[in-house]
């Protein structure tokens, strides 16, 4: 499994994923602003305006309480960029030679410590994101369906990823 990296991005600290997948930016694009997509691979149910300074809220995640936030960068099919609580999600999608799409996704962190907590829920996700676009059943991240949280958590500890943020629900 792709497993995310700590970084740093402008001297903030940052997880760090990429994936490439066989479908067109415009694809992939759609599946990270439309609601109904989201819904199939995103840990809250979203509802976006498709605009720079537009609100995002985000509803339904059982491990942390409902909130909004506000769209950094929205440049369809390429770019976007919201907060959501202190953290800010940055999308960035790139065509491929072969008509597919590579995304590069980061998760800039309020706090370091959150690194592991963070990349293993991403990792949860975007296993389902990936089944979501090939066409497959993904039924989110808290389905029973998705890849477990806890064993990706105790994999980014044990490599030596930033840990130590309380964990929702526990």
């Amino acid at each position: 499994m792709d497993r995310g990296t700590f970084v740093d991005l402008d001297g903030r600290p940052a997880v760090r994923f990429e994936r490439t997948y066989s479908h067109p930016p415009e694809r992939v694009w759609s599946a990270i602003t439309e609601p109904a997509e989201l819904a199939h691979w995103f840990p809250a149910t979203v509802s976006l305006e498709h605009r720079v300074g537009g609100t995002i809220e985000f509803t339904g995640d059982p491990n942390i309480d409902p909130g909004s936030g506000t769209v950094l960068e929205f440049d369809p099919p390429r770019r976007l960029a919201y907060t959501w609580g202190r953290d800010e999600l940055h999308f960035r999608l790139e065509p491929t030679d072969d008509g597919g799409c590579t995304v590069t996704f980061f998760d800039v962190l309020e706090a370091r410590d959150a690194a592991a907590r963070n990349a293993a829920g991403w990792t949860v996700c975007l296993v389902e994101l990936g089944k979501h676009v090939s066409g497959a059943v993904a039924d989110g991240p808290h389905s029973a369906t998705a890849e477990p949280w806890q064993p990706q958590y105790d994999d980014y500890v044990a490599a030596g990823m930033p840990a130590g943020a309380p964990i929702p629900g526990r």
